[in-house]
């Protein structure tokens, strides 16, 4: 096995000879010319690992046919996607399942014109983003809830200062996205207008399950709303019976679809112990869900031993271990707090062995990092 290494800051990097090879030196090396090759469906495409409750990060395996086909049609038809007009942006790291599906794979096979960025939100100024949109006439804005009160604290002048005029789709994705945050982004972004899709979805998932869409649903602030097109989700009880309007529960998914995980990259039992056991014949999300008096349907978060951190889930035994690991720790305990920048917070109680003292700031800095 080989680990390509991309030579980006010029930083020194650790070097395992033999194994580790120089991205520019093999580029260099191609053609310019590519023949396509055909490949099975079901032909393992990449594995993205995400947080365990157990600790252990979980490989999530996707293959080729089914995900490229589910992250293609939603990425058209929740964004209204316009190729020959409209330029979108996905602000999520691209090494997230976000921007595998939505800034790499799904862009890609419908052609469509995207901004790529990989700086922030305030560098060199807290109205980049705005700046970015004015200038390069984006259409649509797919953004996480973290980011959006991220803005909202930053203050409504800011993107005041700037023509969004062109914005005409606006996204949120990651984590539920709070009434609140969901009318400053409508109101201060899409200048009260822009319609915006509440996607819910997982790296399980490899593609949107749950979303409004533009133009045809009437739209709630702060929920997702309804299974797409082909999705059969739905809210159960801890019987797994469907909970009646009003009702709320766990969030699961009662028939496959194309873009599912296939398995738990080298561990098959651990697949079905994590999705299956739960409700026999159901993929169980690991999220509670509420549905309203309408059937619509309302994500309320976790309900195992992982954290949703501005959209990203970290499991709580996973940072206990890295705290006692640390020489002067003897114990840990890690839990998830509400944070109105990034959703929740972690929140650690350490119990400190012998001579350490909590008042060591350099103590204190390690652990937090």
């Amino acid at each position: 096995d080989k680990v390509l290494v991309v030579r980006r800051t010029g930083q020194e990097v650790d070097w395992t000879e033999g194994r580790d090879v120089w991205w520019h030196e093999i580029v260099e090396r191609q053609s310019a010319e590519h023949t396509p090759e055909a490949f099975d469906a079901e032909q393992p495409l990449f594995i993205l690992y995400t947080s365990g409750t157990t600790g252990k990060p979980k490989g999530i395996l996707h293959t080729s046919g089914g995900y490229l086909t589910q992250a293609s049609y939603t990425h058209h038809a929740v964004f209204d996607l316009k190729p020959e007009t409209d330029v979108y942006w996905c602000t999520a790291d691209i090494g997230w399942v976000t921007g595998h599906s939505y800034i790499t794979y799904g862009p890609l096979s419908n052609g469509a014109t995207q901004v790529m960025y990989e700086g922030t939100p305030d560098t060199p100024h807290q109205g980049r983003f705005w700046e970015i949109v004015q200038k390069y006439g984006v259409t649509i804005l797919y953004t996480a809830p973290t980011a959006i009160r991220t803005f909202m604290k930053w203050g409504d002048d800011i993107p005041a200062k700037f023509d969004l005029s062109s914005l005409r789709v606006l996204g949120s994705v990651g984590e539920p996205i709070n009434p609140e945050a969901w009318v400053w982004y409508r109101k201060h972004i899409g200048g009260d207008r822009t319609p915006i899709v509440d996607t819910w979805w997982q790296t399980e998932t490899g593609a949107m399950m749950i979303s409004p869409l533009p133009g045809v649903t009437e739209t709630k602030p702060g929920s997702a709303q309804r299974p797409l097109p082909g999705i059969s989700a739905t809210v159960v009880d801890d019987e797994a019976r469907e909970v009646p309007n009003g009702g709320g529960g766990y969030l699961v998914l009662t028939e496959p679809w194309p873009s599912m995980l296939r398995t738990i990259w080298g561990d098959d039992q651990r697949f079905l112990d994590t999705y299956w056991s739960r409700f026999e014949g159901k993929y169980f999300a690991g999220d509670g869900a509420k549905k309203d008096d309408d059937g619509d349907i309302w994500l309320l978060g976790r309900v195992d031993d992982v954290m949703l951190v501005s959209g990203h889930n970290i499991s709580t035994t996973e940072v206990e271990s890295a705290l006692v690991s640390h020489p002067s720790v003897a114990e840990a305990a890690v839990v998830g707090a509400a944070d109105e920048t990034t959703g929740q917070a972690i929140v650690a109680f350490v119990i400190l062995r012998g001579t350490a003292s909590a008042e060591d700031a350099g103590l204190v800095a390690d652990l937090r990092n």
